[in-house]
């Protein structure tokens, strides 16, 4: 009988454990089936799993993946921003402007930080004051950055002359690039945020049950707004992170498609669209798990046109595969 109890506490316990960190597994399988398919294609059966293939699929993504862990506290606070790329565009034109003015890269990396953390923290503010979808809002201010980067720049693009700035990017710690390690260091200080801080519980709370949260006396206006804020010191180290590594900004092109990218790597992580659910944590994983699929489509030569519905196909999945699970209910 003591037998039978511990090996159905086991049961239970693994159960348990599959549908907290479901992600894990999905993340896993993903890797594996990339592994597969890329060894099909080319006979290799190590050349995915090599080392410096997921340096090369951290370094691709670290961009998108930085602004998707801002992107995680937004939706769980229950909203949505759809103006990131077009917002980390005209940030770092600003940028760029600011050190080819003054010749000073501190003054270029506050400005970047500042500027969007002002733009996203306006946003909030439009979006609470004027009760209006985030969505909506988000939308229309994607035009707007949009259009602003493009009449300043005549739709052409703006680069820096200076050295220094295009080492921030383009410098490796031993083996590992200095993106993927700015990655790393966003991720530690959201995932603290979120566990750690009144302010990440607040944004739980808020997105969990606004009306309960009101009346206990919290200001759910500031901690939606403190939440946009998060989003936009991700967008401002992003357009930094890009723009270095890149030496240029160009106002048509520069963060097309990052939206929806860094909403399904959060969303995809286990992050709830209706807000209050999600780790940082899962989120990473989701950011893994879309970064595998971009650059194993990229190396199985997948044609261009396809891309997009694949990927959909397979986020959808992930997603169906969560909420099954239970981790988005």
């Amino acid at each position: 009988m003591e037998t039978e109890i511990r090996i159905k506490s086991s049961a239970g316990g693994f159960r348990q454990f599959t549908k907290n960190h479901g992600i894990i597994f999905i993340t896993i399988g993903v890797i594996v089936a990339a592994t597969i398919a890329v060894w099909i294609k080319n006979g290799d059966p190590w050349s995915f799993l090599a080392a410096q293939n997921f340096i090369n699929i951290l370094r691709a993504n670290s961009v998108t993946g930085v602004i998707a862990f801002g992107m995680a506290f937004v939706i769980i606070s229950g909203n949505i921003d759809l103006s990131v790329g077009s917002q980390m565009t005209l940030v770092g034109i600003i940028t760029f402007n600011v050190i080819n003015v003054t010749g000073s890269i501190l003054a270029g990396l506050l400005t970047a930080v500042l500027s969007g953390v002002a733009l996203s923290m306006i946003c909030g503010f439009i979006v609470t004051k004027g009760a209006v979808p985030s969505f909506i809002i988000t939308l229309g201010l994607s035009y707007i950055y949009r259009s602003l980067s493009i009449f300043s720049l005549n739709s052409g693009g703006i680069t820096v002359g200076d050295k220094a700035f295009q080492a921030i990017s383009n410098t490796s710690l031993g083996p590992i690039p200095l993106p993927i390690l700015y990655f790393f260091i966003v991720f530690l200080l959201y995932f603290y945020i979120s566990k750690y801080t009144v302010m990440g519980r607040r944004i739980y709370a808020v997105g969990s049950n606004q009306q309960a949260t009101r009346l206990s006396g919290i200001n759910t206006n500031w901690v939606k707004i403190q939440a946009f804020a998060l989003l936009g010191l991700t967008v401002g180290l992003a357009a930094v992170i890009e723009g270095s590594r890149m030496n240029s900004i160009n106002s048509s092109s520069t963060g097309n498609g990052y939206d929806l990218n860094t909403i399904a790597m959060a969303v995809v992580g286990g992050i709830a669209m209706e807000g209050g659910k999600g780790s940082i944590v899962n989120c990473l994983f989701g950011i893994i798990i879309l970064a595998v699929i971009n650059t194993s489509m990229t190396i199985l030569g997948v044609n261009v046109y396809l891309v997009n519905a694949i990927k959909g196909a397979i986020i959808i999945f992930a997603v169906l595969l969560l909420r099954s699970r239970g981790k988005l209910n």
